[in-house]
This record gives C-alpha cells, sequence and structure tokens, in this order.
C-alpha cells in the first residue's frame, strides 16, 4: 500500500504492490475469494480492520491502496471508516469509477487509489478536503510512493530506479517485476523498496495481478513469514 507500479507489457498488465506498515499490526489473511453485493472478488485482508489494500474483481478490475494524498498530512483521530473498508465500498459497485464521484469521504484519512477498469488507468486522490481524478495512458508505466513515508526527493529516486530497470528492456515478465519489487536497493533500509526502519516499520507483503485476456492472476508473498503463496485465478 506504499509503493505500487503499474505495467503494459504488449498489453499485458502487472500491477504491483509493497504493503509497508508498523510491525505491531496483525498479520495479513492471505488473499482469499470474497463476494460483496453479488461480486466476486480476490483480495487479502487486513486482520484488524477487515479491508484491503489490493483487490481485483472478477470482470479484472484491479483498486490499490496508497495511504496519503498529495503531500504528507496531519493525522487527525478517530476517522470514520478506515481506508482498507473504503476500498471494498468503491470495488463492490458496478462502475467503481463511477461510484468514485459519489462516495461521501469526509471524516475518512487521506490516500490514494490507482484504479484499472476496462482497460482504464485512473489515479483517484482523497485529500482530506476534496476528490481528485485523472485519467492516465494506460499504455505507459508508472509508480507511486506513498507520501506519508517517503519524501519527495525520495519518490524521485525511487521513481529512477524503476524507470532505469525498464530501459532498454523490450519484455519485462511478472517475475522480473517480482523481483524489482522485493530486491531493488535491498541494503538501502529506510527507503529501499523493501525498509526495515528499526524494526518498527517494514514491508510487509509483496502483492501482483497480472491482467491477460481472459484471466487474471494474483500472487501474494509474505515476507514475515517467508511464505510465496499459491497463485490464484479469477476467470475474466
Amino acid at each position: 500500500m506504499c509503493t505500487v507500479s503499474f505495467l503494459n507489457n504488449n498489453g499485458v498488465v502487472m500491477i504491483t504492490s509493497n504493503r509497508d506498515e508498523k510491525v505491531i499490526r496483525p498479520s495479513a489473511i492471505v488473499p482469499r475469494n470474497y463476494k460483496h453485493k453479488g461480486k466476486n472478488m480476490m483480495y487479502p485482508k487486513d486482520s484488524k480492520a477487515g479491508g484491503t489494500w489490493f483487490v481485483m474483481d472478477e470482470n479484472g478490475t484491479v483498486l490499490v491502496l496508497l495511504n496519503g494524498g498529495i503531500a504528507k498530512h496531519n493525522v487527525i483521530l478517530p476517522y470514520r471508516k478506515s481506508r482498507g473498508l473504503i476500498v471494498l465500498d468503491i470495488i463492490s459497485d458496478d462502475s467503481p469509477k463511477d461510484f468514485w464521484k459519489q462516495i461521501d469521504l469526509d471524516n475518512i484519512e487521506p490516500f490514494t487509489l490507482v484504479l484499472y477498469q476496462e482497460k482504464e488507468l485512473y489515479e483517484l486522490i482523497w485529500d482530506g478536503i476534496e476528490k481528485k481524478s485523472t485519467i492516465l495512458d494506460e499504455s505507459r508505466n508508472y509508480i507511486w510512493s506513498s507520501v506519508t513515508l517517503y519524501t519527495d526527493p525520495v519518490r524521485k529516486k525511487r521513481s529512477d530506479w524503476f524507470f532505469d530497470f525498464l530501459k532498454d528492456k523490450n519484455e519485462i515478465s511478472p517475475l522480473e517485476m517480482l523481483d524489482f519489487h522485493r530486491n531493488t536497493s535491498s541494503e538501502d533500509t529506510q527507503n529501499g523498496l523493501i525498509i526495515n526502519r528499526e524494526n518498527r516499520m517494514k514491508t510487509l507483503s509483496v502483492t501482483q495481478s497480472v491482467i491477460e485476456q481472459n484471466r487474471g492472476v494474483m500472487k501474494y508473498y509474505d515476507l514475515v513469514k517467508a511464505e510465496d503463496f499459491s497463485t490464484s485465478f479469477i476467470r475474466i
């Protein structure tokens, strides 16, 4: 939920997310199939609040959460609802991109969403006051780093790592993208893609969806338990 990349590799879309969290937070539940409002979807579940930071539905729509909006904000507790539950509210609608315009986000902590729906890519931001929606070129590649954990210079450096990694490559496999997310600047425990800040804040897991033709694939890697979970499929 704190580093997200989007890659369109000759029509194969790969969305990969690193979840950075306080180590005191309970372990997440590995991805399972769930049904919300009659719609089938798959996601890893936050065992504390019951929401998620990464979800894919039966139509191949993917929604990924990053903490924070445009700039680092002051936390003003209590908030009305967790951001992970807001993710489920949005993905459960028939058209998440349209529901974004309607959903009430008053007293919700700022966040950013990456939404891939019907071969369109959106960046959706709630800054605590207003919503911002940007449609992006889905044929291009992108990386996001959470404004709550990474300064502007660090976010720029991480973006440089991403585009240097892609440079001169005609084709990228999902495994190569996972390797990028798991091993880039591993010696930099403060700002590398896998962080460990004084054993208080760590990268806990990496989640990836691959959307290709008539199927979506989700992979999930628990970095705390050092376990790689089997690939799961949703027909789309």
